[in-house]
């Protein structure tokens, strides 16, 4: 029995490139939705919006612990190794704050609390976006130097824009809110997207032979560097949902869902791209 294979050879290139087109209008609609009614295209978490993040040691159950904490804005109650338990609670006043903290201290009085300021939190949001725009900016940069050819710099751009905007809309729709953690997964997105266009542009353009040999054999060590890499990201994200380790468990989820959706964007919407420009220029 064999498994389901991609022949790459057998699509036409608007073929290829319909599914990863559709994906990216979706996630398009998904995001832009998602921004006209919160104002961020991804839910933030409190690293962005400001909260109160509490550690505490306890044997009380999830349902206990929301129980007690009713009256206030509690977002998630995670839990770690042994009794740990990680609380998050969205932005309140200081009123409210102090009565929280009152609260927790009565309750759980080895307790640790830290505050995230709401302007701190925007400040890190602007930070973040920053980091995400002049990391596009560098790649693009990089890649156009390098070809200097619009189509070939364009298609890997444009995988790179792809990966990002679907696996952010993934988030949004599964719930994986915007942090720290999964803005520093997504920035690694945008290299690896780099990485694995460069791989195929380069075998295509600037190697000798048959289309059909270029692309199989490109084909074959992309998937072969992709599965390595997903298989060591996917023993990370079992030992820290296992072990339930909440930030580590999200970078990971981020991560996996951005290696597939790089790996349609590259061997379908890349190639098909460069598939096409390759065709139009033999027949000329």
């Amino acid at each position: 029995m064999e498994f389901p294979r991609y022949e790459i050879n057998k699509y036409s290139p608007r073929q290829m490139v319909a599914l990863p087109l559709v994906l990216l209008l979706l996630a398009v609609v998904v995001l832009g939705y998602t921004t006209l009614t919160t104002g961020l295209p991804v839910t933030p978490g409190i690293d962005f919006v400001g909260g109160t993040a509490v550690t505490v040691f306890t044997s009380d159950s999830r349902e206990a612990i929301e129980a007690t904490f009713a009256g206030y804005p509690l977002l998630s109650v995670g839990e770690g190794i042994g009794d740990g338990k990680y609380l998050q609670f969205g932005p309140m006043d200081d009123t409210q704050y102090r009565s929280l903290v009152a609260l927790i201290n009565e309750h759980y009085p080895d307790a640790k609390v830290d505050q995230i300021g709401e302007t701190f939190g925007k400040t890190l949001q602007g930070q973040a976006f920053l980091a995400l725009i002049f990391s596009f900016i560098g790649v693009a940069i990089v890649i156009f130097l390098v070809y200097r050819h619009l189509i070939a710099s364009g298609a890997i751009v444009l995988a790179a824009v792809s990966d990002i905007t679907i696996t952010a809309a993934a988030m949004q729709v599964i719930g994986i809110p915007l942090s720290l953690g999964t803005t520093a997964a997504l920035l690694m997105l945008i290299g690896y997207s780099a990485d694995s266009n460069v791989l195929l542009t380069t075998r295509l353009l600037k190697r000798k032979g048959k289309l059909d040999e270029k692309l199989s054999g490109a084909l074959r060590t992309g998937i072969i560097m992709t599965t390595t890499t997903l298989a060591a990201i996917a023993a990370m994200w079992v030992v820290s949902t296992a072990g339930q380790i909440q930030i580590i468990s999200e970078i990971a989820s981020v991560l996996l869902i951005g290696l597939f959706v790089d790996m349609m964007n590259t061997w379908m919407l890349n190639a098909g791209i460069l598939k096409e420009y390759i065709l139009r220029g033999n027949k000329r």
